[in-house]
């Protein structure tokens, strides 16, 4: 099913806040919410912001070395569920073939922020993570977040 970044939040947890990126379908009012690490949800959400500072962070620069050889991102799909994590295949046009990569989501949806490709959950990966999106819309955003320094 076709998906897009809804948002990127922080939980609570017993832990301390946890950063969240919600997928939401098309079709669907449910969202996948996956969990990640603060650096890349800043990443996201800078991506989503098309905000440019300057020097490129490691996402700028994976992105734009990839497009000075000649590739491109295609699409990510969030494939499967493996001991509770996510799996991500990141579809690339290379200047000499396509290719598929194993990546992480949260750095697979950074460079979807970036590049406005499309994302893709498995059907089964949906069904197994999905919760219902009022559980997530009155988190904090992370830029908020962030803002502060935590």
């Amino acid at each position: 099913m076709n998906a897009e970044i809804d948002a990127v939040r922080v939980a609570m947890t017993e832990d301390g806040p946890v950063p969240v990126v919600v997928l939401a379908p098309e079709d669907d009012e449910d969202v996948l919410p996956i969990f990640i690490g603060f650096e890349e949800a800043v990443s996201i959400a800078r991506g989503m912001e098309a905000e440019d500072i300057g020097r490129p962070l490691t996402h700028d620069l994976l992105l734009d070395v990839m497009e000075e050889l000649g590739g491109r991102v295609t699409r990510v799909v969030v494939s499967a569920l493996e001991d509770n994590t996510y799996i991500a295949d990141l579809h690339l046009d290379t200047a000499r073939d396509s290719t598929v990569v194993d990546a992480r989501p949260s750095d697979s949806l950074a460079l979807v922020a970036r590049t406005n490709a499309p994302i893709e959950v498995e059907d089964e990966v949906f069904e197994n993570g999905r919760r219902a999106r009022e559980e997530f819309e009155e988190l904090q955003d992370i830029r908020e977040v962030a803002e502060l320094g935590l």
